[in-house]
């Protein structure tokens, strides 16, 4: 009976507007979009659905317990035995899951992206590779308020209030206490190119070695 090879599992964390998706992304054209299968933290957040607006705007979306982290470690566990999974899609303007779900098939890479996936222990044991990565504080916000202006529809005065009540509070003591968890640190993202090289070479010499396995 033939084993599927389990996949190098990896990791890319760092605060909100750090430049994951880039670094993501850099990953994605060195190694080979085919061989990967990209799974979002954001894509789990918790269904509010049934919330009014006053009540869904309270909630704090950096805390650890705004997701839903047992199904992606099952998405994850179930990817690394070849098997397809069907991820949320999420609707960040009515924050709540749509009807539909995003099929991911397995691949020899699981690539897994978002702020609290270093400080969650249940995905941390199934990395193989951790990598962190490091923007300074002045422009992860300016990109944040970018992003939630121009893609979410958000007022400034809303992201700036957000910030400072839970974006900031829950960086201080989550995502920026699990940097000590990375194998790798990357400064300046995915602009980084030294540093995406040497990652990239990493995964190349982890996939060769499960091949040979």
């Amino acid at each position: 009976m033939s084993v599927y090879p389990r996949p190098v599992t990896m990791a890319v964390a760092g605060g909100s507007g750090s430049g994951k998706t880039t670094v993501s992304n850099a990953i994605l054209d060195r190694v080979g979009s085919h061989n990967i299968a990209y799974l979002p933290h954001d894509a789990y957040y918790k269904d509010l659905s049934e919330l009014s607006t006053e009540h869904g705007s309270a909630i704090n979306f950096d805390h650890p317990d705004a997701l839903d982290t047992p199904l992606m470690v099952e998405h994850i566990r179930q990817l690394q035995r070849g098997e397809p999974v069907e991820i949320p899609i999420y609707d960040f303007t009515r924050n709540a899951r749509t009807e539909e779900r995003l099929r991911i098939a397995p691949h020899p890479i699981i690539l897994v992206e978002g702020i609290l996936v270093l400080s969650e222990p249940s995905l941390r044991d199934i990395f193989d590779v951790k990598i962190f990565v490091d923007t300074d504080a002045d422009l992860r916000f300016i990109r944040r308020l970018q992003r939630d202006v121009i893609e979410r529809g958000r007022s400034v005065e809303s992201v700036i209030k957000q910030y400072l009540a839970t974006v900031r509070p829950m960086h201080l003591e989550f995502v920026e206490p699990s940097k000590r968890y990375a194998h790798v640190i990357i400064p300046e993202g995915g602009f980084n190119e030294v540093a995406m090289d040497m990652v990239a070479d990493r995964i190349r010499s982890l996939l060769q070695a499960r091949g040979r396995d």
